[in-house]
């Protein structure tokens, strides 16, 4: 979607948030970004998880975890260098590990309009998406952080 915003709105800078489990879905598009040269911004919220799976498998499966470790051991290997996969794909790679970092990779990336940009933004791996619909629920049963969720009218 990043691409199509950014072809069709040239002058625009145009900003794509992938989890970092979904940009390995969809990380190929940086091929087309870098020959086309447009110059979308991927941030990439990475908490080494699959983070999805993994926090369905601890809110619904008493935090039985399996398959969902993307990370060799704390402050081990990025599995995977997100930052060497940008330069790969011919993007500038950047990467903030700590609060300190943020301000100073957003301004670099909003200065560099050559080529596209991917920023892994490191987070806590017990970082969670919210809201969400747990399975076999309809839309109207979405909970929030701490299971909470909203009052319906209807609701007594």
């Amino acid at each position: 979607e990043a691409l199509g915003a950014q072809v069709a709105n040239p002058g625009a800078q145009v900003w794509a948030i992938d989890g970092d489990g979904c940009f390995q879905m969809t990380n190929q598009e940086l091929a087309v970004a870098t020959l086309e040269n447009l110059p979308i911004k991927v941030a990439i919220i990475n908490n080494s998880v699959l983070g999805m799976v993994h926090q369905w498998q601890e809110l619904f499966f008493d935090s039985r975890f399996s398959g969902t470790l993307l990370q060799d051991g704390e402050g081990g290997k990025d599995i995977p260098d997100f930052v060497k996969l940008a330069e790969a794909y011919g993007a500038l790679g950047l990467r903030a590990r700590t609060k300190e970092e943020v301000d100073q990779v957003i301004t670099q990336a909003m200065e560099t309009n050559d080529r596209p940009v991917v920023i892994d933004f490191r987070v806590s791996t017990d970082s969670q998406v919210w809201p969400m619909v747990p399975a076999g629920e309809s839309n109207s049963n979405v909970i929030y952080a701490g299971g909470q969720g909203p009052v319906w009218e209807n609701e007594e």
